[in-house]
């Protein structure tokens, strides 16, 4: 099992840091937010994209994902989502990451809408991401919480450059066991999202293994060769504990959970 951060947990840190901090506390690889207000997003030019790269391979370390926020299944015309979609899978192939991360982003229209335009959507950036060798992933989140709402849109799709990452979070606040979001996620799945929170009211970001978040349940379902990324939302909750201090104790506490899981 290979472990990963996401760069939301260390929002703003450069590069550099950010390889040195992963190499340093036994990560492989690293999630990095596609954020303007980030040191790596669309708007980088080749000679910025190729000093990313070089830092990253100078660390050792794997450039996992790169995060997104496009909205597939919004309302509203298809062409500046798929733009949008096009201009994060050419920064994920200029700096070798196997993944594009986006939203559902359903909101409040018929879940069937949104399912047919996220599926449409996705067919034509799929076609777009094989040519480039990088896989979209649609995440468990927002309108499409659970391993089957994500399922829903996946299977008509049918292409192997469209696949699913699991967040942990969004199907256990529908309810939806571990093993059930496996079983609707495993045809499609490309890596996992972990972290922890206390209660479905406190969402702010805990240590792994501090909340209630069914972790071991959902990493018993995985086989080895997945990737595990922790998903620690600091951006968002900046009085939360700071992240490097607590990566150690994560990744130990991930690796137990997988020597009883086995």
């Amino acid at each position: 099992m290979a472990f990963a951060f996401s760069t939301l947990g260390v929002p703003g840190m450069p590069v550099a840091e950010v390889t040195a901090l992963a190499a340093d506390t036994g990560y492989q690889g690293v999630e990095l937010r596609a954020h303007p207000e980030e040191p790596v997003h669309p708007g980088l030019g080749r000679d910025e994209r190729a000093a990313v790269v070089r830092e990253f391979e100078r660390a050792g370390v794997a450039i996992l994902s790169v995060c997104g926020y496009t909205r597939v299944g919004g309302a509203g015309d298809d062409a500046p989502v798929l733009d949008e979609i096009g201009e994060l899978l050419v920064l994920a192939a200029d700096l070798g990451a196997p993944y594009v991360r986006i939203f559902p982003g359903g909101g409040d229209q018929d879940p069937d809408t949104a399912d047919a335009t996220a599926a449409r959507r996705l067919g034509a950036a799929a076609e777009t991401a094989a040519g480039l060798g990088v896989r979209i992933l649609l995440e468990t989140h927002d309108s499409h919480r659970s391993g089957a709402d994500v399922s829903r849109v996946l299977g008509p799709v049918g292409h192997r450059h469209a696949g699913a990452l699991w967040d942990v979070l969004h199907p256990w606040l529908r309810g939806e066991e571990p093993a059930v979001t496996h079983a609707s996620l495993s045809p499609f799945l490309g890596y996992v999202q972990v972290k922890d929170v206390a209660s479905a009211e406190d969402l702010a970001p805990l240590p792994l293994g501090a909340g209630v978040l069914p972790l071991a349940g959902c990493l018993e379902t995985l086989t080895a060769r997945t990737w595990l990324s922790w998903e620690y939302e600091k951006r968002w909750y900046p009085g939360a504990a700071d992240l490097p201090d607590l990566l150690v104790p994560g990744r130990k506490h991930l690796e137990r959970l997988l020597a009883t899981a086995r």
